[in-house]
């Protein structure tokens, strides 16, 4: 049964209900909480490299490989993030970030000679599972896992959360359009990162748990997806992920990227996004900005509430 099967947060608690395994944190319950104690703790996910064209297009450049990070051009770090949302209702988690085992994984894909990781794949930083260790949480603890696409650098580390209890939810569009990939790989989704794994989808706008929702952002892929959480003190957050790689890709104009699967869905969505933040009076969090994760705080040195 997909959680969002009839487009409300009362199906969520007709399925918690049904299946207290899968939700204990609130499999009881009647009524939801109100939203003014939301902690939301930004998680290191790993960081890769790139010639940043890939995320910024511009005239002239063509893209090369880490061979030629030296050469004068703009060869420049791409961080990743998770998102941890914890709720009265639930624990959410937002996307999973890069694997362990990036050189041999994208490998077959020839990613790995134009995204290398930085991070030591050996090191107790860096990753997502060590992120979570020290908030001295395991995947266990996390309710919902939402991936806001299934790229290799947003849910490579999916299946840490196949453990019976998380509830793996990502646009149906996206289900729909990793369907038909045949092969190790189309691009940057490897369907190994997800196969097997029990994911629901979600179609259209959704509210996930009070104050927190998911944003259909389609272009980049089939079905990307944006995050939005209304916090009582911090005020209003979206989490573009790749819907919006920059504050440069941000505009406006919007200015467009490689990774691209439907430009003219791309730009609107973008535009979409920028309604919404506009009316909220949100700051907005793009999917790898450099310069904008050193003005973030990062867990597990404070959170947003």
């Amino acid at each position: 049964m997909n959680i969002f099967a009839y487009g409300n947060r009362e199906a969520l608690l007709t399925l918690a209900t049904q299946s207290p395994s899968a939700f204990p944190r609130w499999a009881n319950q009647r009524r939801w909480h109100v939203t003014n104690d939301i902690k939301l703790h930004i998680l290191e996910s790993g960081t890769m490299e790139a010639d940043l064209t890939w995320l910024l297009l511009k005239p002239g450049r063509v893209i090369k490989t880490r061979d030629h990070r030296h050469d004068e051009r703009a060869w420049g770090q791409v961080p990743t993030h998770a998102v941890l949302i914890d709720h009265p209702d639930g624990r959410i988690l937002w996307d999973t970030g890069v694997p362990r085992n990036w050189a041999e994984h994208w490998a077959p894909t020839g990613f790995d000679e134009f995204f290398p990781v930085i991070d030591d794949p050996q090191a107790d930083t860096g990753y997502l599972d060590s992120s979570l260790k020290q908030l001295e949480l395991t995947p266990d603890d996390i309710d919902i896992l939402v991936l806001s696409h299934l790229h290799f650098d947003h849910a490579a580390n999916a299946k840490m959360f196949d453990n019976g209890k998380t509830r793996i939810v990502t646009s149906q569009a996206e289900l729909d359009g990793v369907a038909t990939i045949t092969g190790y790989n189309q691009g940057a989704h490897i369907p190994d990162d997800f196969k097997g794994l029990n994911i629901g989808g979600i179609a259209g706008d959704d509210e996930i748990l009070p104050g927190v929702s998911v944003i259909q952002t389609p272009g980049h892929t089939w079905g990307t997806m944006s995050l939005k959480v209304d916090l009582p003190n911090d005020g209003t957050k979206i989490f573009t992920s790749d819907a919006v790689y920059l504050a440069d890709s941000w505009g406006p104009p919007a200015v467009g990227a490689a990774i691209v699967w439907n430009n003219l869905a791309w730009l609107e969505s973008v535009e979409k996004l920028r309604r919404i933040a506009q009316e909220t009076d949100a700051q907005v969090i793009f999917g790898h900005d450099e310069e904008q994760k050193k003005e973030l705080t990062f867990a597990p040195n404070g959170f947003y509430s």
